[in-house]
């Protein structure tokens, strides 16, 4: 990492979360069709510090995540700013990790998000070119680079904004566990596309969208690690409230009624439970 460049610049990478998940079936193109209300959360975030780096370069040093987050080219955040980085242009990245991986909360997505619209300001790269290379990279990187709440369809590329009738306070838990995306998927095909019957009435801000919050991939994600099953009842009994799978798990995550609900439900079940929480808010924009 260079520590003399004249520029540099500091953002947050802050978690996605899906709010209700319907997965509608197997894509001719490998992919699923799905149909989510998605947002990004105050509380967990990655922090990026990006400067200039030698021209045709992208350095990276990664501080804090598991032993499972690379620190080399396979990062995503690289692949991202190699994807659009005008020629004779480098940068130096300083990623900072708090969003636990494996978890459903796209960490890695929204750091990949997070450079792509970085190296956009900096180089005065098109907002064409980032949406077609944050495709390229997954399907939750589009919506990160958004960064508003959507309606997302198709595999991930079709991004309807929405504008929330009020503040969503939620409380977000990480088991001890993590869970790849792709074998929940598969395990879902495999169980013949099952739509989850754990529904929970939506908060007051998010009625006018949405009839009721549900997660399709939860009967998969819980048969592919069985042990978050137990989580998920021992969360709601501390917690008192219904728990929903966040994406493919392995979080779970529930809306309260406000900010200061949420630190102390989140903190009552970090001190019982001894595991990952957090306490924040739907974000309207990433600028909040």
């Amino acid at each position: 990492m260079s520590s003399s460049s004249a520029w540099s610049v500091r953002v947050s990478a802050p978690a996605k979360l899906t709010l209700t998940l319907r997965v509608l079936g197997l894509r001719a193109d490998g992919f699923h069709e799905l149909e989510a209300l998605t947002a990004m959360v105050s509380a967990p975030a990655d922090t990026l510090v990006v400067r200039d780096g030698a021209p045709g370069t992208v350095g990276i040093r990664v501080i804090g995540g598991g032993a499972d987050i690379p620190h080399d080219e396979d990062n995503l955040v690289v692949r991202a700013a190699r994807s659009i980085l005008p020629a004779g242009l480098g940068v130096d990245i300083e990623l900072t990790k708090v969003t636990p991986s494996g978890a459903g909360l796209g960490g890695g997505s929204a750091d990949a998000a997070a450079i792509l619209r970085v190296v956009r300001d900096r180089a005065g790269v098109a907002d064409s070119v980032v949406m077609e290379a944050a495709a390229a990279l997954g399907s939750d990187v589009p919506v990160c680079v958004r960064g508003v709440p959507v309606m997302m369809r198709g595999r991930g590329e079709v991004l309807d904004p929405v504008t929330l009738a009020g503040r969503v306070p939620v409380v977000i838990a990480t088991p001890p566990c993590s869970l790849p995306t792709p074998p929940v998927f598969r395990a879902w095909d495999a169980m013949g596309g099952p739509r989850s019957d754990r529904v929970v009435e939506p908060p007051a801000a998010l009625a006018h969208l949405v009839d009721a919050l549900v997660n399709d991939l939860e009967p998969a994600a819980e048969q592919v690690e069985p042990q978050i099953v137990a989580f998920r009842d021992e969360l709601a009994r501390v917690a008192g409230a219904v728990p929903l799978l966040a994406g493919s798990g392995s979080s779970y995550w529930f809306p309260v009624a406000d900010l200061e609900t949420a630190a102390f439900v989140a903190a009552r079940v970090r001190d019982e439970m001894n595991v990952e929480t957090f306490s924040g808010h739907v974000l309207d924009q990433l600028t909040e």
